[in-house]
Formats: C-alpha cells, sequence, structure tokens
C-alpha cells in the first residue's frame, strides 16, 4: 500500500510541477528529414549528421514545486561539433505545437550560421541571430513570436537576487535587442538555460581509452534492434573491464564512498539477462555512462570471431596488394599510400546451377529484360544501303514531275544494330553488418547473395557488360575486394559459385573500395558506365574510420568517381541512411529499400529504370 500511494504522489506532484505541454509536444523524428534538408539549404555543413541530444543538468534555479518533485533538473539544448548536429529529441516548451516546431526550425536556422568558438557565449548567439535574420529576413516574425512566448515562462528579474536578476535582464535585452549586449554579468549561480540559443558549454564524451570497435561488437538482431532515431541519447565513456580479481574493500572510509551514479570497477557479469526494463530505467537518471567492452553478449546479439583466418583456410590473394590513397577532411589532403587493398577469390567456390527457390523469379525477369536487347532497325533515307528507300525515291520522281524544286534526298535504307553502349560495375557491401536477419527467416548476407544471382540472370538477358565485386576490411592495412564476376567474363556456374561461397566479412571501409572499383571502371570505353554500390550501413572500421572520417574519404572517393565519367549510385537498406546519403552521392544518386527482403527483386528493377 505504501509502494502505491508513493506512486500516486509522485505522479500528483510531478504533474503538478511540470511546465511542460505533453499535448503540443514536436518530436525530432518527425521533422528529421524536412530539418536536415533545411539545415543543408541554408548553407549548414552537409557532412554533419543530425541527432537527438542527450539531457544535461543545468544546477540554475528552479521552482519551489519542481525541487519537491525532483524535477526540472535536466534539460535538452542543441548544439553541434564536428560530426553531428545534436537537437533536442522532443520540444515541448509552448502550449502551441506551431510555436514548438517553430523552435526547431529556428535552431536548425541558427546552426547553420557560421559560428566564432571565441567569442562570449551570449556574444557569439546574438552575432548568429543577427546573421541568420539578415540572410533571410523570413525569419523574423518567427523569432519574434519564439521570443515573445519564451520570456513569460522564464523567471522575472524581480523575483531574483540582485547578481542572477543582473544576469537575466542581460539575457533578456539580448534576446529582444540582438547585439545590443556586449558581456554577460557573473552571478554566483549558473543562469536559467536559454532554449532558443544553443547550449553555452556543451558536454563532451570522456575518450575512449580503447579504440571504439575493439573485441567482439555486440550487434542486435533487426527485430530485437530499437530505432536509433527514437532512442534518448546518452553521454557516454569507455574504461576498461575489470579482470573479476578485485571485490568490494572489506574496510573502508565512509566519506570515500561513490554516489550509485559513478563507475565502480566491480566484475558484474551479463548472464544474458532478459528483463533490462530496470536497467534501462536506471539509465534514464544517469548522467553519463561508462561502458565497458568484455567481449560477451547478451541473448539478443550476435556473436563474431574478427581474427583473421589463417592462410589455408582463407580466400585465395590474387597479387601483392594495392596500395592507395585516403582522404583526411580535417587536414584537407588526400594521404598517398594510405590504405592496402588485396584483391581476393573464393578458395572453395564450386560451379552451381540457380537456387531452386529463385528459378521462377528468374525467369520472370529475364523474359522482362529481353526486351531491352540490342535489335536491328532500319534507318531510312541513306545516301548509301541494303535496299532502295521506295518512299523517298517516289517522292524525289514527284517534284521533278511536277516541276517543283527537287531536293537530293538519300535514296537507301540500311540496316544497323541499335546496341546498349553500357557497363555497370556492382560493388556489395560484405561487413561483419550482413550477418544480422533482415527477417525471420533470411540474414542480410542472403538477401545479398539471391540480389546478385537475380541481378546477374537479368543482365545476362540484356546483353550488357557488368562485373561483381565485393568488399569489407580490418583497418587501413587489409581491404578484401573479392572478385565474383569481370566484365569479360561469362556469367555461368563458375561465377555462381562465388556467388554462393560469399560471407559476413570485417568493417566497412567505403572510399578505398569505391576508388579501386572506380579505376576498373575507367579501363571500359563504354559510353555509359555505372557504379552500383549495395550496403547495408554506413562507412566504419577500427582505426579512426567511424564517422564524419569516414563519410567524408567516402564522399572524396564519388567526386573522383564522377571526374572520371562515371555515375555512382547506391542501394541500401538502411534505415537511416537518409540523414547521410544525400551528402554522398547527392539527391536522386541513392534508393532506399525499406523491406530488406524485396531487395532482390527490386534491385535488377531499378537497374532497369537507371539504364532506359
Amino acid at each position: 500500500m505504501e509502494e502505491v500511494v508513493g506512486g500516486l504522489w509522485h505522479k500528483l506532484v510531478t504533474r503538478a510541477a511540470s511546465q511542460r505541454h505533453a499535448e503540443a509536444a514536436v518530436r525530432l523524428d518527425e521533422i528529421r528529414k524536412s530539418a536536415g534538408i533545411l539545415f543543408r539549404a541554408l548553407g549548414g555543413d552537409p557532412g554533419l549528421n543530425l541527432s537527438a541530444a542527450p539531457a544535461v543538468r543545468h544546477g540554475a534555479r528552479r521552482r519551489w514545486m519542481e525541487r519537491i518533485a525532483g524535477s526540472g533538473e535536466r534539460i535538452e539544448l542543441a548544439w553541434r561539433d564536428r560530426e553531428t548536429l545534436r537537437l533536442p529529441e522532443q520540444i515541448d516548451l509552448f502550449p502551441e505545437r506551431s510555436l514548438n516546431r517553430d523552435l526547431y526550425l529556428w535552431l536548425v536556422a541558427l546552426s547553420a550560421a557560421g559560428n566564432d568558438d571565441d567569442l562570449p557565449w551570449i556574444v557569439r548567439n546574438q552575432q548568429a541571430t543577427l546573421e541568420t535574420l539578415e540572410r533571410f529576413p523570413g525569419l523574423q516574425a518567427r523569432y519574434q513570436r519564439l521570443v515573445d512566448a519564451l520570456l513569460p515562462l522564464r523567471f522575472a528579474p524581480g523575483q531574483l537576487p540582485a547578481d542572477e536578476a543582473a544576469q537575466e535582464h542581460a539575457i533578456r535585452q539580448a534576446l529582444q535587442h540582438p547585439g545590443s549586449v556586449a558581456a554577460l554579468p557573473t552571478a554566483r549561480r549558473p543562469f536559467q538555460p536559454v532554449p532558443l540559443w544553443p547550449h553555452p558549454a556543451p558536454p563532451i564524451s570522456a575518450p575512449a581509452k580503447n579504440d571504439a570497435g575493439d573485441g567482439a561488437p555486440e550487434h542486435e538482431s533487426a527485430e530485437k534492434t530499437e530505432d536509433a532515431n527514437s532512442r534518448r541519447k546518452h553521454l557516454a565513456e569507455r574504461t576498461d573491464m575489470p579482470d573479476g580479481k578485485d571485490g568490494f574493500m572489506m574496510m573502508f572510509r565512509a566519506e570515500s564512498l561513490f554516489s550509485w551514479s559513478e563507475f565502480v570497477k566491480v566484475n558484474r557479469p551479463q548472464d544474458d539477462d532478459e528483463d533490462s526494463e530496470s536497467a534501462k530505467l536506471a539509465a534514464e537518471d544517469m548522467d553519463k555512462l561508462t561502458v565497458a567492452r568484455d567481449g560477451k553478449t547478451s541473448a539478443a546479439k550476435l556473436r563474431f570471431d574478427l581474427d583473421l583466418p589463417s592462410a589455408g583456410e582463407d580466400d585465395i590473394m590474387l597479387g601483392e596488394g594495392i596500395p592507395l590513397p585516403e582522404w583526411d577532411y580535417r587536414k584537407q589532403i588526400l594521404l598517398p599510400d594510405y590504405c592496402r587493398l588485396q584483391e581476393m577469390v573464393a578458395r572453395q567456390a564450386e560451379p552451381v546451377e540457380l537456387p531452386e527457390h529463385l528459378r521462377s523469379t528468374a525467369r520472370r525477369l529475364r523474359s522482362q529484360f529481353q526486351a531491352l536487347m540490342p535489335v536491328r532497325s532500319w534507318l531510312r533515307a541513306q545516301q548509301d544501303g541494303d535496299e532502295i528507300d521506295l518512299d523517298q525515291w517516289v517522292q524525289q520522281e514527284a517534284d521533278r514531275v511536277t516541276g517543283g524544286a527537287v531536293v537530293q534526298r538519300g535514296l537507301y535504307r540500311a540496316q544497323v544494330n541499335r546496341q546498349r553502349d553500357l557497363a555497370c560495375l556492382l560493388l556489395a557491401d560484405l561487413s561483419l553488418s550482413t550477418d544480422a536477419y533482415a527477417s525471420d527467416q533470411a540474414r542480410v548476407i542472403d538477401v545479398i547473395r539471391d540480389s546478385l544471382f537475380l541481378f546477374s540472370e537479368a543482365l545476362s538477358a540484356t546483353g550488357d557488360r557488368f562485373a561483381l565485386h565485393g568488399f569489407s576490411s580490418l583497418r587501413r592495412g587489409h581491404i578484401r575486394f573479392h572478385h565474383l564476376k569481370g566484365f569479360d567474363e561469362r556469367y555461368n556456374g563458375e561465377v555462381r559459385g562465388r556467388i554462393a561461397a560469399i560471407k559476413p566479412g570485417y568493417y566497412t571501409r567505403m572510399g578505398a573500395a569505391i576508388r579501386h572499383a572506380s579505376s576498373l571502371m575507367a579501363r571500359q570505353k563504354n559510353q555509359q558506365r555505372l557504379l552500383l554500390l549495395l550496403t547495408d550501413g554506413k562507412p566504419n572500421d577500427l582505426d579512426h574510420y567511424e564517422g564524419r572520417h569516414g563519410i567524408e574519404d567516402t564522399r572524396m572517393a564519388l567526386v573522383e568517381a564522377r571526374k572520371q565519367g562515371l555515375r555512382p549510385f547506391c542501394v541500401t537498406i538502411d534505415r537511416e541512411a537518409n540523414d547521410y546519403l544525400p551528402h554522398l552521392f547527392g539527391v536522386g544518386g541513392y534508393a532506399v529499400i525499406r523491406e530488406p527482403e524485396e531487395l532482390p527483386r527490386e534491385l535488377p528493377l531499378l537497374y532497369a529504370q537507371m539504364t532506359r
């Protein structure tokens, strides 16, 4: 009974203390796409990801009801760094939904303005506000509405001590008249957060003590993974896993106890605990999560062995490896011979027939794609040819008999072949993430394998020249480039055997793989050259190839490919692809397949549309 009464009291007090408006809330997921487009359209850095900001403690004065309820300690504020633009996961500050949406759009526009980090916070934000309103005068009315709605929600200067009142007065002046405040007065307590401006001191996660991704990655199955866009983000730091030899000290001083939210190196193994609700609730109350990797995973996760196989068991290496450059976006230079790519072919790939479950679909695709085969047609009114063009001859004779002007015409017909002068290279991502399940019946690697089979069946019916390759990587010194079919090879049982032998590899160093695929395509003399990338995620690798570095290197590789006259196009099953693929491939340069199991059927049809 005490727990029931306590729970009801907590809900009652929390509801009474809340200054939020849940009925008018706007979530980041609702405006994610439009916010990304707006940020780039207003001149923001196109390489930034869009993510939810973690809630952080502000330390400012709270109302007495909030102190009783223990609420209002945290707030989500926008900020950006080199790789990410962070916005509140949800805005429910105002009673009108339109105002909450306008606040999102204002934060996006303000973040697109240039920032001078050397200026004081209040001066920097006034400068950004003036620049934004000058560049986009249409935002003036929305900004004024936001300011008018925000000021009544803040503590009035008359309710505050003198030093805090001076701060509040300066902030109000800066909001209403940007550029009029040169400095923020000092006070004993932090000032109230300003939701219209970015965070004054964005929290930075502590650097990892080991590279991200070291050890066995914890990769969840598709049906158990939460949508990354909807999860609340936390600040995090990585530490070493305790060795299990140390326990609690039996003797200690009381003043040396840690608070419950701090990390204590006690060996607490995860034995596939299915009930994770209590852990999730505890995480919600923590300011910072400390994560240690122990090489174990819970029951819903997959286990991988990332050690390279022995030479006798590994695929056959072709040559000594190819040195390739990599783009360093921080230094804005191309690092020569920074990576090494190794061409490989499957060791155990016996010739096979097309799998039984694909044969009916393959027959249908072949009949559809035969309409794209080269056909013979007649060219009329030619000076030379195989036959006389009777229509042109009769017209010329009629002009001569009637006394009209005789126009010299071509009097022959010539038969020619209408060729599709096209070559396509399909580059498939074979990274370890493809071992996850795309549906209850099939893994991602199975979907990719079926896609390669049907794609080859369709293109062999058209007569188009095509090549198939796969790739994965394990740091910059070992990029695996799997040969499945070359341009001059026929599609036969041997090629099908190589496709059947593909398996999940390691990581996804896209830039190097695209550069080598582009060099293979550049040797083809066809008028149209299509570089088709098939992937399930963004670029990543162990040695600092995560995030912005991998994205920018891949983008530079695609820029180089376009300069060589190639047409890159990406087909992906990554649901978050809209966050980064527009920056890589441009609008219309990629397609997202929402249902992964539909990829084998959709891929040939996409190719037909692109080459029609």
